[in-house]
């Protein structure tokens, strides 16, 4: 039977938090949840607090959890409490939930070719930087941007400046925190549509602060890169070992896509349900030279359950125990 899609109640990831779309109003599991031997996660709601992402993440079957720790689409954010920390650090304790990985909103732009919005974004990153460092998140994943307006050379710079600019003062390292910059879907002016591009970024921002690479699939499928048959897969991963290291990606988003290789458009869809398919999910999952990573899925929810169904259409595909 084909499923059902009340698009009128589709919700984003992250904004699951009311109603039916919310797993801490189902009915509580008799059993805990059963785990892989991969850190296998979900971007997951902070409504009613951001300790709640926790349980939340706990009750999908989860072991590893990503969150935005303030509005997506504003650029005013909230402080994060001593005691919201200390909840959800009691919380990831009992639940075994790691990596914690915190994603900047949306509208920080570092490689902005407009002074303004460029100081605004400096701004919210480093409020971004301060709050996953007050929750002790061990990742906070980047959009590099957009650099409309300039060579890609100057917003590769320009990014790379507006990063350090916003950590001055700031010790991520004795905080246990590592800035991950994420690869794009590949538009015209957008940085990081390469991985020679992020790669390139890294290497600026090595000597400054802690980095590391997060890799979405469904960007890098619609941006060019063959991940569905068996030796597009290891060219790419060929590809990614000698621009950035495959032990520089400290996470992967893993989301299936609603447009074709190559598209360059950013829509996500549910697991092994869209143009890459349930295959390269799987390849990815047991590839051994992935295994220190942490996966993560921002697939949609176009009804209740989507989310615990996502995860596990990728708990599923983990060979062995």
């Amino acid at each position: 039977m084909p499923r059902t899609i009340n698009r009128k109640a589709a919700k984003k990831p992250g904004e699951e938090g009311g109603g039916d779309f919310d797993v801490l109003k189902w009915p509580a599991a008799k059993r805990p949840p059963k785990r892989t031997r991969l850190r296998i996660g979900i971007h997951t709601s902070t409504s009613g607090g951001v300790a709640l992402a926790a349980e939340r993440a706990y009750r999908l079957g989860c072991n590893a959890l990503q969150i935005f720790s303030s509005s997506p689409r504003q650029w005013r954010g909230v402080s994060i409490r001593p005691e919201q920390s200390d909840e959800m650090q009691r919380s990831r304790a009992t639940y075994d939930l790691a990596p914690l990985v915190v994603h900047t909103n949306y509208l920080v732009n570092v490689c902005s070719a407009t002074p303004l919005f460029r100081a605004k974004s400096i701004a919210a990153f480093r409020g971004e930087v301060e709050r996953a460092l007050s929750l002790k998140a061990e990742y906070l994943v980047l959009h590099p941007g957009s650099f409309r307006g300039m060579t890609r050379e100057e917003g590769l710079r320009t990014a790379a400046e507006s990063i350090a600019k916003s950590v001055e003062g700031l010790d991520l390292a004795a905080g246990g925190l590592q800035i991950l910059i994420e690869n794009t879907a590949g538009a015209e002016f957008s940085l990081g549509g390469s991985f020679e591009q992020v790669g390139e970024l890294l290497e600026r921002l090595r000597p400054v602060v802690p980095v590391g690479a997060c890799i979405d699939t469904c960007h890098t499928h619609v941006a060019g890169y063959d991940i569905t048959s068996d030796t597009g897969y290891e060219e790419t991963l060929r590809q990614l070992q000698a621009t950035i290291g495959l032990e520089h990606v400290r996470v992967w988003h893993c989301n299936d896509a609603k447009k074709p290789c190559g598209s360059k458009l950013d829509r996500h869809e549910h697991i092994g349900q869209g143009t890459i398919g349930k295959k390269p999910f799987q390849r990815l999952l047991n590839d051994p030279r992935l295994a220190h990573a942490a996966f993560i899925a921002e697939t949609p929810i176009d009804e209740p359950g989507d989310d615990l169904r996502n995860v596990e259409a990728l708990k599923k595909l983990v060979s062995g125990p």
